[in-house]
């Protein structure tokens, strides 16, 4: 979408001209309305939500982030409140109702029809952030000793109000997942197979109180389109389908990629953040990365003696930081996608530690060589051979501490991504300081 069809749509609402907005809406896919809409105010953007036809309204609803959904919620009469919250997923209602305020949360659930409500409330009962909230029990159950035939029937019958049908749980009579069978397998097969010889018995499931990215990780790793959710006793409860795991694995790596950029997560659309969110959001980690920051000033003031012997060495503070930390910021990120993958796990941290520590050692003899030069050019030998020996051991010391501080972390269960790239970097330039000024002293003779 170009830029003047945005000046376009946010023309046409504020001169309230109901039949270009019409127009407008009927061009476009729901996705793209719903960017739009979150570009707008709040009280704008109602007007064109109110014109959407029924059929769409969902459907744009559905692809908004959930502060706009709470947004429009609030700008709904009663009648059209409801109706929007009982057509909804269940799973994604559940997760709308849990963020709102308890006022709105109350005047929800009592406006759904007792069948809704009761799912919904299920769904609410799992904890914050684990795959239960996410699943949805809207799903075409399957007994392991159906026929083929008697199943695809089932499917056609129950299949309009399933989530999806692609991927089928099937179950035992106590309702004990079996496993999954595929519908690409039930219509390519003889009508008369039953389907305990079709299931997959191997398939992956999780817990519904398990957390719900390393849910969708799994489904990302396996190459699922649906996982199945299981009580403790193995009964099925529901299913995690691709496009929740999608929007999960979104906003995980969104949040580390803000909190590796030393700021909190704000978790909506930016064009949609306010100024002072945004700067509240930063502030935290700037004020707590300056006050971490005086540890190079106090490791600066240890060593003034020294400077005041040989002043040429200050010259090179700021490249030894700023490489140490850039080292260090790249591990650190490194590990912190691995962890997020699960390609690295805690019992990992020696072999991690050890491949990073040679990796620095070679990163460190390469800038070494480039740092001898052009020390050698500015001040002399002596200083270049102090300069060039504390990169490789700058460098390999960054490296470490990057690597291992997101698994440390991990351990004792806080978010890697928080002591990732700012906090490596802030750390390795106070020790890299003094790893300098002790080389120094020990070639120069101080």
């Amino acid at each position: 979408m170009n830029d003047d069809e945005t000046v376009e749509l946010a023309d046409l609402v504020r001169d309230n001209d109901l039949m270009g907005i019409r127009l407008w809406l009927a061009e476009h896919p729901p996705y793209a309305i719903a960017d739009e809409l979150v570009r707008m105010d709040h009280n704008q953007a109602i007007v064109p939500f109110r014109l959407l036809d029924k059929d769409r309204e969902l459907e744009v609803f559905e692809e908004l982030d959930l502060p706009q959904q709470q947004a429009i919620l609030m700008g709904l009469r009663d009648g059209a409140f409801r109706e929007l919250l009982e057509e909804m997923d269940p799973d994604d209602r559940a997760r709308l109702i849990g963020e709102v305020p308890a006022k709105i949360a109350t005047r929800a659930l009592a406006g759904l029809s007792p069948s809704e409500r009761r799912m919904t409330a299920a769904l609410l009962g799992y904890p914050e952030g684990s795959v239960g909230r996410y699943m949805t029990p809207e799903t075409v159950l399957l007994h392991r000793d159906l026929t083929v035939g008697r199943a695809l029937e089932v499917v056609r019958a129950k299949g309009a109000d399933a989530e999806t049908v692609y991927t089928l749980p099937v179950v035992d009579g106590g309702r004990r997942l079996a496993g999954m069978v595929q519908l690409s397998d039930l219509v390519t097969s003889d009508q008369d197979t039953l389907l305990k010889d079709l299931v997959d018995v191997f398939a992956p499931r999780v817990r519904a109180t398990e957390p719900a990215e390393g849910a969708a990780r799994l489904m990302q790793e396996a190459n699922l389109v649906a996982l199945p959710v299981v009580d403790s006793e193995e009964r099925f409860v529901g299913l995690l389908t691709f496009d929740d795991a999608l929007e999960l694995i979104e906003a995980a790596d969104s949040e580390d990629i803000a909190r590796q950029s030393g700021a909190s997560p704000v978790n909506t659309h930016y064009v949609a953040v306010g100024v002072l969110r945004l700067a509240r959001a930063r502030s935290v980690w700037l004020l707590l990365l300056i006050v971490a920051s005086t540890l190079t000033v106090n490791v600066m003031q240890g060593f003034e003696a020294t400077l005041e012997q040989v002043t040429a060495l200050a010259l090179f503070v700021p490249m030894l930081t700023g490489t140490g930390g850039n080292v260090g910021s790249q591990s650190a990120t490194a590990i912190v996608r691995a962890l997020a993958v699960g390609e690295v796990r805690l019992r990992d941290l020696p072999k991690v530690a050890w491949k990073e520590s040679r990796v620095g050692f070679l990163l460190g003899l390469m800038l070494a060589a480039v740092a001898l030069v052009i020390g050698s050019f500015l001040v002399g030998p002596e200083i270049a051979v102090a300069v060039a020996a504390s990169v490789v051991v700058i460098c390999t010391w960054a490296a470490v501490i990057g690597s291992t501080m997101p698994l440390l972390a991990r351990r004792v269960g806080v978010d890697p991504a928080v002591v990732s790239a700012p906090l490596v970097s802030t750390l390795v330039d106070a020790t890299g300081l003094l790893i300098y000024f002790t080389i120094a002293r020990a070639v120069l003779g101080i």
